[in-house]
């Protein structure tokens, strides 16, 4: 029973990276504002008006479900002369309505969901594909995007626009770090491929650039050699510093491929301290577990340690999805927060949340995750960390069991007042969070960066029609 209940609370670790308000009146289309493939059906405008965190709605004009580039690119340059809001949506899992346009038009890109081939450790992808799908693709010939996030039911071209972190991110960095090109459709309808070397100001204006210049419509990525074989350590902590301490080391002497943590409710015993962290692999060369955890402080006699086929390895939180969805806890509201601290105060920071925090709020497959990584491998420009060579992630993963509206607005302006202080802090926030933020907290978010990136987005998207749900 106890190996069973700590194999749901490790696979909740990965959770990664969540008030309802009244309909809106919404502007009839007129002639003048007609395009094929526009659907304004009220029951797919009614869909588009919600997302998995489902604390904002906002309901578009119209839906548009393209089949190409080309047909964005039409959308875009009709958007321009209506002057419409445009939003493109991948699988819906935006947590803050920023994926929306209220009487706009919301992209469905489902089905611009094709692989093109993988080849030379490279491949090229349909922005509207989900990473679970790309990973089928990858897998079958050996190989693996660096970085895959903990949930693999997100869109690429979703992921992009945000950054992309998973398990590996400290030693890869993150998913818009393996993006060697990109195919972008721009505010004004002009579909352009950008790269390093091609149109290299829109391709870091796209790369976690909150689709703001850009809808990215297609992908090519790198790809690794895919180990055989994952052993994952589940180790149970006393208390935040002795985790901590750990978690340092083991980044530090870089003794795993993947090492996150977090701190979870456990009933009468107020908070269970977690360290989850992964070796990779061939079958020929298993891990010496007792070399892997020396001198490590964990609760040892608690240690879980599982060994799994790395295809079933990454797709393991599709059992932890399928219990949420029996259980309805996957469609409650998700007050989600992300951010990234300074190693020098993320200690005290976390010890100073939990003092504040509930276990009600959290919610009993709630958590607050809390790791160190390198930053180094981190090259993608508007992806915002705080200064220094290690920072910290905490997210505080809240799925309580209530929904109702009041309880969601405090949950929400709680995240608002611990942004502020991480913000005071040097931190960052991690841009798919549960909170309200005016164009000075963007401004502040994006710091040096903000001037050029404004600067791109002008000269693309003159009109301001992009995701209007962000900047």
């Amino acid at each position: 029973m106890m190996t069973d209940r700590r194999s749901v609370l490790g696979a909740g670790v990965r959770i990664a990276t969540a008030m309802a308000c009244g309909a809106v009146a919404v502007k009839q289309m007129s002639a003048r504002e007609h395009l094929d493939g526009l659907i304004a059906d009220d029951a797919i405008r009614s869909a588009a008006a919600s997302d998995f965190g489902r604390l904002v709605s906002k309901q578009p004009r119209a839906v548009f479900r393209p089949a190409s580039a080309g047909d964005i690119a039409s959308l875009m340059r009709w958007a321009a002369g209506s002057e419409v809001k445009v939003a493109a949506r991948g699988q819906g899992h935006s947590i803050y309505g920023r994926a929306m346009a209220e009487d706009g038009v919301v992209i469905d890109m489902t089905a611009m969901n094709s692989v093109h081939g993988v080849q030379d450790h490279r491949v090229t992808v349909d922005a509207g594909a989900t990473w679970e799908r790309l990973f089928e693709e990858t897998i079958a010939n050996g190989l693996t995007p660096p970085v895959l996030t903990n949930y693999l039911g997100l869109s690429i071209g979703g992921t992009l626009a945000v950054g992309g972190i998973g398990a590996t991110s400290a030693r890869y960095g993150m998913q818009t770090d393996q993006v060697t090109e990109l195919e972008v459709v721009t505010g004004e309808g002009h579909r352009m491929i950008c790269s390093e070397t091609s149109n290299p100001e829109l391709f870091d204006a796209t790369r976690a650039g909150l689709g703001q210049c850009g809808v990215i419509t297609r992908a090519t990525l790198r790809l690794m050699r895919a180990p055989d074989r994952v052993r994952r350590y589940q180790l149970f902590y006393p208390g935040l510093s002795s985790m901590t301490a750990d978690m340092q080391r083991a980044l530090r002497e870089e003794r795993f491929d993947q090492l996150q943590g977090a701190v979870i409710p456990d009933g009468s015993v107020g908070w269970r301290y977690l360290i989850e962290a992964a070796v990779h692999y061939d079958d020929k060369a298993a891990p010496d577990d007792k070399a892997v955890l020396s001198e490590f402080s964990d609760e040892r006699n608690a240690v879980v340690v599982t060994d799994l086929a790395f295809h079933k390895d990454a797709t393991a939180f599709a059992k932890l999805e399928s219990m949420l969805r029996a259980n309805g806890q996957w469609f409650n509201p998700k007050p989600w927060l992300l951010a990234f601290l300074p190693a020098s105060n993320a200690e005290r920071f976390a010890r100073e949340l939990l003092g504040g925090l509930t276990a009600a709020d959290v919610g009993p497959f709630g958590r607050v995750t809390f790791y160190p990584m390198h930053t180094r491998a981190v090259r993608t420009p508007l992806v915002r960390l705080p200064d220094g060579d290690v920072v910290f992630v905490l997210n505080v993963i809240r799925m309580p069991t209530v929904s109702d509206g009041g309880t969601m607005a405090r949950l929400i302006a709680d995240n608002a007042t611990l942004y502020h202080r991480i913000r005071d802090l040097g931190g960052t926030q991690y841009p798919v969070s549960a909170l309200p933020m005016s164009r000075d907290d963007w401004r502040a978010h994006f710091g040096p960066r903000w001037r050029v990136f404004q600067g791109v987005r002008k000269r693309h998207d003159p009109k301001n029609l992009l995701t209007p749900g962000y900047v």
